[in-house]
């Protein structure tokens, strides 16, 4: 019994709050800011990755996500990839201590011509450094087929 509750401290101590075991590592904190458009199911995305520190991060990678399926044959920036039916990963390369990389721009066809889509676009991939501000990551933007920019 006494095991079970050392293990069981040991995962709360691991587990709870995500600090004890990134002691040690680099500490950086992405964003993503951009826009995207719809018309005729072509949508268009742009948008710039930041790391606001404190650390420099070696490589990233960017998911976008799509909440209608997109065409099989899609023409993709440099450094990008369908990784399942809704989903496109971009590598974003290195960022420096609050610095700016790279903009990442891309035009995608979604099957059928659907009235709105919904875009997710997330960290999944830092490098190995920490990012204890999950929340600037993640942007969602609903975007309507009204070829209006849409801000993220």
């Amino acid at each position: 019994m006494r095991v079970l509750a050392v293990w069981g401290a040991v995962v709360v101590a691991l587990v709870g709050g995500g600090t004890a075991a990134a002691v040690g590592e680099p500490e950086a904190d992405l964003a993503y800011h951009g826009a995207a458009s719809m018309a005729g199911g072509l949508v268009d995305v742009r948008f710039t990755p930041r790391n606001h520190g404190p650390a420099a991060v070696p490589d990233a990678t960017v998911r976008l996500r799509w909440s209608e399926p997109l065409v099989n044959e899609q023409t993709l920036p440099a450094g990008c990839a369908r990784s399942a039916e809704q989903v496109v990963l971009c590598r974003v390369g290195a960022l420096a201590a609050d610095g700016i990389g790279e903009r990442v721009a891309m035009r995608v066809r979604l099957r059928g011509a659907p009235s709105e889509v919904l875009l997710e676009i997330d960290t999944v991939w830092n490098g190995g450094t920490v990012d204890r501000n999950r929340e600037s990551d993640p942007q969602r933007v609903l975007v309507l087929d009204s070829g209006d920019q849409y801000y993220f």
